[in-house]
């Protein structure tokens, strides 16, 4: 017998499970004379119809092997769809994932036998299974522990029909921007008395934003620094859950040249962070030397790069 968990090809696993299966189970009081039952109906014995995932399957043994599908040999293992099952399906389609079962009474555990792939019933393919389920040989000897108790063995199928897709999004970067540019001139700054100034709102990649500016520098900073962010406005908050990437570059502008203060933002802005920027964006020093205007204002500056949108659903 092999290993715990071995794999016979690319897509073909199999491993040791002591829960049996949950669709269907086929006990055999005397594998012989199901056997010699089965030379008589094609070689292979068909279970009743029994119900998983909403549709009507049944369970194929092959108990000397399918020799139609190169399964001499081996015991053969398939699954059908009822017949009215793919007339009731919408799509006229069904997928599914089956879990092939052998019980072993000496392991006390069920050999399961499974295509990791997903098989797709339709009207031109209603039966999918493995030819190769277990040799004969292994499964016919009594030091195996395949039949037990005279003449007796079990087989099981779990078929495992995935519910319809109910829940995803779509994440779009919106590279193309229309008017990407904001421009923000605090006038009087030197005047500023306030600990926080706020600018007007504008609207970008079709959200909406503010520039949070801290004349003085933020909270635990030593007045000695200009503090700068671009955050989520409060009309347009992130939701639970959402976030909203936002590429940008934000600029304190020299107004008598060409040497901006820049810095890059590439973060995502959700409900517990909305706002993103430099604490310490430039020195009150070098600010008041370089960077305010002959009128003793200061221009600032944002151009977004990229705006992501989301859309969920369901809408929650």
């Amino acid at each position: 017998m092999g290993s715990s968990s071995d794999v016979v090809s690319s897509t073909i696993a199999k491993k040791w499970r002591e829960h049996p299966p949950s669709s269907y189970s086929l006990k055999v009081d005397n594998f012989i004379q199901l056997e010699k039952f089965a030379s008589t109906s094609d070689d292979k014995y068909q279970s009743r119809l029994f119900s998983s995932g909403g549709y009507n399957w049944k369970l194929l043994v092959y108990p000397k092997g399918n020799e139609k599908d190169n399964g001499k040999g081996f015991i053969s293992m398939y699954v059908a769809i009822g017949s009215k099952s793919l007339t009731s399906a919408p799509q006229r389609e069904v997928f599914a994932e089956l879990i092939f079962f052998v019980y072993n009474k000496k392991e006390k555990k069920y050999l399961t036998i499974q295509d990791v792939e997903v098989n797709r019933f339709n009207a031109l393919k209603t039966v999918w299974g493995l030819q190769q389920v277990l040799s004969s040989d292994s499964f016919n000897n009594p030091e195996s522990g395949y039949v037990f108790e005279g003449d007796q063995c079990e087989f099981g199928v779990d078929v495992i029909v995935p519910s319809p897709r109910s829940n995803w999004e779509i994440l779009s970067f919106n590279e193309k921007l229309r008017n990407p540019k904001f421009s923000w001139s605090v006038k009087k700054f030197s005047q500023l008395k306030e600990d926080k100034y706020i600018s007007n709102t504008f609207s970008v990649g079709a959200r909406k934003w503010v520039l949070w500016l801290y004349p003085k520098g933020g909270s635990g900073e030593d007045g000695k620094w200009l503090s700068l962010y671009l955050q989520s406005a409060d009309s347009d908050k992130p939701k639970a859950d959402e976030k909203i990437l936002a590429q940008a570059n934000l600029r304190v502008l020299d107004p008598l040249g060409s040497n901006h203060i820049e810095v890059k933002l590439n973060n995502w802005h959700v409900e517990q962070n909305l706002g993103w920027g430099r604490t310490r964006f430039l020195s009150l020093a070098e600010l008041r030397k370089v960077y305010l205007d002959k009128e003793d204002a200061l221009k600032v500056e944002i151009e977004f790069e990229v705006v992501s949108s989301t859309k969920y659903y369901p809408i929650i």
